[in-house]
């Protein structure tokens, strides 16, 4: 038998689980893709409580299969919107088809990324097929990109409860992030997340999210 310890569990009624359930949507309704940003400071240590929270989600045989690299340097910010610009600049003169460009209208959006120098943080999250083992063996990991899904999902929700702004940023191809960071051959870039204030005056897109009824099925 492997080793093992006891659950650390406190019961509630379910008075106190509707509650809380209740208390939590409240929280996480009011979340939006913010993708103006004010340049104010945010402490550091906010940033590593919230990458805390993300690296506590479960992983495939509890690899923990990810690598979170947060970018504060201006310079290299600099260097990851250009890249990330030119990436964008081809999706949006030619590479998306023009049902993923009508979609994209109700946003707003285009190739130009400047949230990717304004917001004071940027967290790269970096997916981990496999590691490397102390003679660079390499060592597999299981279920990568669901696992590190849910750290992501995780990661957002811990953004918004503690009183920040994201927008999830994917420019595709993202391997650019892998060069400009200098990270090794065993990660790839998963997903970008500008981490800041919303600017005085941010407006996001009047849009609705599907209803209950949309999208839960009991059986």
């Amino acid at each position: 038998m492997p080793p093992t310890l006891p659950l650390s569990f406190a019961p509630r009624d379910t008075q106190a689980m509707e509650a809380a359930a209740a208390a939590f949507l409240q929280s996480l309704s009011g979340r939006r893709t913010v993708r103006d940003f004010a340049p104010d400071p945010v402490p550091r240590e906010v940033i590593e409580l919230i990458i805390k929270v993300a690296a506590t989600a479960p992983s495939g045989a509890h690899k923990q299969p990810w690598q979170f690299c947060v970018v504060a340097d201006p310079a290299i910010k600099l260097r990851i919107r250009e890249a990330a610009e030119k990436e964008e600049y081809e999706n949006y003169h030619g590479r998306m088809s023009e049902e993923w460009l009508d979609d994209l209208q109700p946003f707003g959006t285009d190739w130009q990324k400047p949230f990717l120098t304004t917001a004071p943080y940027l967290i790269v999250v970096f997916k981990k097929p496999y590691d490397l083992g102390p003679n660079s063996e390499k060592q597999k990991n299981y279920y990568v990109n669901e696992s590190v899904g849910i750290a992501c999902g995780m990661l957002i929700a811990a953004i918004h409860r503690a009183g920040l702004v994201t927008v999830t940023h994917t420019p595709s191809p993202m391997n650019f992030l892998q060069r400009v960071l200098g990270r090794p051959e065993n990660e790839r870039a998963y997903l970008l997340l500008p981490v800041g204030l919303p600017a005085a005056g941010a407006r996001v897109p009047a849009i609705e999210r599907k209803g209950i009824e949309e999208v839960l099925t009991w059986y």
